[in-house]
């Protein structure tokens, strides 16, 4: 299994900004139930994607600082940097839809994923 790494307000700009290969970033918190859904798909990511996308995990309760810079409303939400600047998240627009939550989860991650493929991670 492919290493996640967590990161924080302290790390940040070390294990992600300053990264030499596109980094996925997971926004998460512990009590969010839809954050614990898609971790499996994360871990997978990571080990699909080993040494050509890092993993990271960022928890917004014990890092409002980050969160609140990438503009971080709700969560789960995944974000790809590369070079230091985003490069693809999975932030969707708020239609009127009658897909479920767990389904717009799914698709977040698979935007995520795609958007990871398009940069050649």
């Amino acid at each position: 299994m492919a290493k996640i790494t967590e990161v924080g307000d302290n790390n940040f700009e070390a294990e992600v900004l300053n990264s030499t290969v596109p980094v996925l970033v997971d926004f998460w918190a512990p009590w969010c139930g839809p954050c614990k859904s898609i971790a499996p798909i994360v871990e997978e990511i990571a080990g699909e994607y080993d040494g050509k996308l890092k993993v990271t995990k960022l928890n917004v309760d014990d890092h409002p600082a980050t969160a609140s810079r990438y503009g971080i409303r709700g969560i789960p939400n995944l974000i790809i940097l590369k070079g230091g600047a985003v490069k693809g998240t999975n932030r969707r627009r708020r239609a009127k839809s009658k897909t479920s939550r767990s389904d717009q989860q799914s698709a977040g991650v698979n935007h995520a994923e795609k958007s990871c493929e398009y940069m050649e991670c």
